[in-house]
């Protein structure tokens, strides 16, 4: 089994990198690919991990992308290092979230939410703090059944607690993935928000901008969607991954490591026919 696409406490996830590593090995994983929010905090952790369990180990990011529609996430797989380039775009992206952050809990705040940032961060000391944080918390005082409703009621797009966030700019995230020795993979296509009959000549314009990868295979995805996705990417040339987006047993439910659309496992040959000449 593979995996291309999970996050760790480092960003939104609820497992540490060892503990992520380990717990892929239970699983029967045989390669894993880190891929936090914003962040390449957790991979030298990881890497050692999986040395020591004897797991492939592909060193990740996942960016968030400025972009007109929907949510547009940049997975970077296989980086060597992480480039000033990079670090750059992180902490920007870092800083980015951070005022956002402020902003949803100031206006819960003057709602009569019970949240502070100090309350947050004790909550989740070793966290990149986001909306999934928020919307733990908000369970954890009762005020929602679980995330998913978080989201839905009070933290999600068109919601009373939703701030928008600035992305990165396109090419500049392209060409430091490519510095960071990484190949550039757009994350669940469907996030684009834009229709079958629109969505060739944008895939087409992102292949000539430098991306290389297209991620048809999440669970975000039916199985007929990844496997048109499928077909549509190897017709303009990207090679196919597949991920999880894996958060933890507890976030996300219902998401299986190793699993994507369709709860079926991801299939092997994106990573040893595709992924594996490129890294």
């Amino acid at each position: 089994m593979i995996d291309l696409h999970t996050h760790t406490k480092n960003s939104d996830g609820n497992l540490t990198s060892r503990e992520l590593v380990f717990y892929a090995a239970e699983k029967g994983i045989k390669v894993l690919a880190i891929t936090d929010h914003d962040t390449t905090d957790g991979l030298s952790e990881g890497q050692k991990a999986a040395k020591k369990v004897g797991i492939v180990f592909v060193p990740g990011v996942e960016l968030n992308i400025s972009w007109p529609t929907g949510e547009f996430h940049l997975l970077g797989l296989g980086l060597k290092e992480t480039s000033s380039e990079l670090n750059a775009i992180i902490q920007n992206l870092k800083q980015d979230r951070k005022n956002r952050n402020s902003k949803i809990i100031e206006m819960l705040q003057q709602d009569g939410f019970p949240i502070s940032e100090k309350e947050l961060r004790e909550m989740f000391p070793d966290s990149n703090l986001g909306r999934p944080h928020i919307a733990s918390f908000l369970v954890s005082k009762k005020i929602c059944k679980n995330t998913q409703q978080a989201f839905d009621k009070y933290l999600g797009k068109q919601r009373p607690y939703y701030v928008n966030r600035e992305g990165a700019d396109l090419d500049l995230a392209i060409q430091a993935i490519k510095t960071s020795g990484g190949v550039p993979v757009l994350a669940h296509p469907l996030s684009l928000y834009i229709s079958y009959g629109k969505i060739e000549p944008v895939l087409i314009n992102l292949k000539e901008r430098g991306i290389q990868g297209l991620e048809a295979f999440h669970p975000g995805a039916r199985k007929t969607d990844a496997l048109r996705l499928e077909e549509l990417a190897r017709k303009i040339g990207f090679f196919v991954t597949g991920g999880s987006d894996f958060h933890g047993e507890k976030i996300h439910i219902g998401r299986k490591i190793g699993h994507a659309c369709g709860g079926e496992k991801i299939p092997e040959r994106l990573w040893f026919q595709e992924l594996l000449p490129k890294i």
